[in-house]
């Protein structure tokens, strides 16, 4: 078997632990030290928005040196620290001490996940690279689905100073030995070439030239295209994280789920939803135009956040949870599908990082005005401008069309080797 797809399963592995504690952490976070501390939901918030803030400047800042260096050491530091970070979660008692912690954790997501991740995937999957992201973000619903329920059995007996400790030692000793015994920076490391040996067909969007094409972050910024994904996605995502960080609270509400076990069962569905429907887009992403994806996957998480104000009975509640996980995962699995299918894979991590820092500023903005609407008016109106968002977003990113050949430094194109 093509050796690309077992770094697929260790970047699974990956980021089961450290998404799976990190990102979907901040909702199991969310009400305990509210609850503990007695701090608002617009203090708590605040310091949620800011972690993505600050991971989507990491991730810009790191971009173009994981394609110069490769990502492995990057998804080290951020295995290291989200361990570190994770278990700091137990003991803070401060305002300025979870902020701090947040900080950590943000810095640990923009260096350790989504985008050296992507970077790898890029590097080792021109033909089936819809499909070994799915594999590898896949784990990244795995957490949600397992980590969370955990996460939260443990909070119910011993409260974060117990979660936090345990969730953190468990990011390290999952993720680090795959990291070292099994990921491979690039392809060319090993002799091979993406897929095995990458060959063009006639149902493929993509062709090798252009994939090994050198993009500056001047030139990818003068498009047309890069500007139509960035504004799409920072508002899909800021909706889509909105919701999944205020999800486990919103649904303990009495009038809806009204405890917390219920609501983490809600988040499961959540993560089901999107592991099964990742699969399935997944089998056909490489053949999609990834705008036409895109736009349907606004949509409908725009009716799946509409859906979660108007129900109130579980059955229904639970089948909201499912439609919504439809698009999570997904969404971001059509933001680095269409990025590397306009940028290629040589400077991927270059591009990326920037389009990861807006949908990232997207994240952290709205979820600092979401924690101040839901203070003041509860959780209706910021749902509905969520679900705005989305609507929003299904148009524009159909501009998003692929760009010209860029002017670059010499012929701009490098050889297939140098992916590495």
């Amino acid at each position: 078997m093509f050796y690309g797809w077992y770094v697929a399963g260790a970047c699974l592995v990956m980021m089961y632990v450290t998404v799976g504690v990190s990102y979907y952490g901040l909702s199991l976070f969310l009400r305990p030290l509210r609850d503990e501390h007695g701090w608002s939901n617009a203090v708590v918030s605040g310091a949620t928005g800011m972690f993505f803030l600050v991971s989507g400047v990491a991730a810009f800042a790191a971009g173009p040196f994981i394609d110069r260096i490769g990502p492995r050491r990057f998804l080290g530091a951020g295995i290291t620290l989200t361990a570190l970070g994770a278990a700091a979660v137990g003991i803070i008692n401060q305002i300025w001490q979870l902020f701090a912690v947040y900080a950590v954790l943000a810095v640990a997501y923009g260096l350790g996940a989504v985008v050296p991740v992507s970077t790898l995937m890029s590097r080792w999957f021109i033909q089936n690279r819809a499909k070994a992201m799915m594999v590898s973000s896949t784990g990244v619903s795995l957490g949600g689905a397992t980590l969370v329920p955990i996460g939260a059995v443990l909070i119910e007996r011993g409260g974060l100073r117990l979660a936090a400790p345990v969730l953190g030692l468990l990011v390290f000793v999952v993720a680090m030995p795959v990291l070292l015994l099994v990921v491979a920076a690039s392809p060319a490391e090993m002799g091979l070439q993406p897929d095995g040996g990458f060959v063009a067909t006639r149902r493929s969007r993509v062709d090798a030239a252009s994939q090994y094409r050198f993009w500056s972050r001047t030139q990818a910024l003068r498009t047309a295209g890069f500007w139509a994904a960035v504004v799409a996605f920072f508002l899909a995502l800021g909706a889509q994280t909105s919701v999944l960080i205020y999800q486990l609270s919103f649904l303990q509400e009495p009038d809806k789920l009204g405890s917390r076990s219920a609501a983490a069962l809600a988040v499961t569905t959540t993560t089901i939803g999107s592991i099964l429907a990742r699969i399935a887009v997944s089998m056909v992403a490489d053949r999609l135009d990834k705008r036409l994806m895109a736009m349907c996957l606004f949509l409908l998480q725009a009716v799946a956040i509409s859906a979660y104000l108007v129900v109130h009975h579980a059955f229904w509640i639970y089948a909201a949870a499912l439609l919504f996980g439809f698009t999570v995962g997904n969404i971001y699995l059509a933001q680095s599908l269409l990025i590397g299918e306009l940028f290629g894979l040589v400077s991927f991590a270059t591009v990326f990082g920037m389009v990861s820092l807006s949908s990232q500023i997207g994240s952290g903005l709205s979820l600092i005005v979401v924690g101040r609407l839901v203070d003041a008016h509860g959780y209706t109106v910021p749902f509905v401008v969520l679900a705005l968002f989305d609507v929003v977003a299904a148009a524009i990113v159909l501009l998003a069309r692929l760009p010209g050949t860029p002017p670059a430094p010499g012929d701009g194109v490098a050889e297939p080797g140098a992916a590495g």
